[in-house]
């Protein structure tokens, strides 16, 4: 969930703007200042993500396949063998590791885990630790974390000239943000040990975020090092690499209605975790905020239910084999 350098979702790209200085309609010789947008900070994006969270079924999403699906394609982990060993990369808080875990621990009862985590964000590093000492039935899970992004961990382990190998490794939410996409899904995809498994999630092509990145991306300022990706792109780069490959779709949804509602709070948190901008409906040029308004509320992005506004937020859970 790190705006930098990997960002679990920074949806559209940072902006930094110069303040505009703009002539009054009535009087040439009356000027006035819009603010200059600006992205959100690190605590900054956390609070528009808690936002985005509280009022969309993303993690309801994520636990559905975990109790759907998960089971099965765990299953065949790790056979014989007395530890499992598990590699999560940008994990965040650690609120899904953790899940995962526990169904690992359920699938195979008795068997040692050995987890480690890739995060560059130290907060969330500290999170991640703090969830762990709650937790009692961990006990057979022991636990390292790299504070690191993808890269810098790949180069450390080049530099060693060892690869340690995982039985299951999991890129949850955190492609946006690296810098070289194949070739982060090349280097974890050789980190699987014999019959590992890659489980990476990411947004689905019939997501509202996928429309508004096609349609009205020219709306909003360049990226400076995030993409605009969702499951074909990863797909695409599974099939290059010649790997096998199953994609689960699930629906998710995010109730976007305090978005339309002038000096809404809520809403506004919104609309910068949508934009990756502090404040943006006060910043950002009015035709900008109208555009962007109107996309949200289209077909391809959204559904209207009991008058409420659902931004369809689908993703893809896409099971690579080793």
């Amino acid at each position: 969930m790190e705006p930098a350098p990997e960002l679990k979702r920074n949806s559209f790209p940072s902006m930094n703007f110069e303040a505009e200085i703009l002539t009054t309609p009535h009087d040439n010789s009356e000027l006035y200042m819009i603010p200059s947008m600006r992205s959100l900070t690190a605590e900054e994006y956390v609070e528009a993500f808690k936002s985005f969270l509280e009022h969309s079924t993303e993690h309801q999403c994520m636990d559905e396949f975990n109790k759907d699906q998960l089971p099965t394609i765990v299953a065949g982990l790790g056979t014989g063998k007395s530890t499992l060993s598990v590699l999560g990369v940008g994990s965040g808080t650690g609120e899904q590791d953790l899940k995962m875990i526990r169904i690992l621990q359920a699938v195979h009862p008795g068997v040692f885990i050995d987890n480690e985590i890739v995060e560059p964000n130290p907060q969330h590093v500290a999170a991640y630790k703090e969830l762990v000492n709650q937790a009692p039935d961990l006990q057979n899970v022991s636990f390292i974390w790299h504070q690191l992004t993808s890269l810098e961990y790949e180069q450390q382990v080049k530099e060693r000239g060892t690869h340690k190998k995982f039985d299951f490794i999991h890129m949850i939410q955190m492609l946006y943000r690296v810098e070289d996409i194949p070739s982060t899904i090349k280097f974890f995809h050789s980190c699987l040990d014999h019959h590992g498994k890659l489980l990476i999630i990411i947004l689905s092509d019939s997501s509202g975020w996928a429309s508004l990145w096609k349609k009205h991306r020219d709306c909003l300022p360049a990226t400076d090092s995030g993409h605009y990706i969702t499951c074909s792109g990863i797909t695409e780069v599974l099939r290059s690499l010649g790997v096998q490959h199953r994609v689960y779709e699930l629906p998710s949804g995010w109730d976007i209605t305090e978005c339309f509602s002038e000096g809404d709070a809520v809403g506004g948190r919104m609309m910068d975790f949508l934009t990756g901008t502090k404040n943006f409906l006060g910043t950002a040029p009015p035709a900008l905020r109208r555009r962007l308004q109107a996309a949200l509320r289209q077909p391809e992005c959204s559904s209207t239910r009991d008058g409420r506004v659902i931004f369809s937020n689908n993703l893809s859970m896409i099971v690579v084999e080793s």
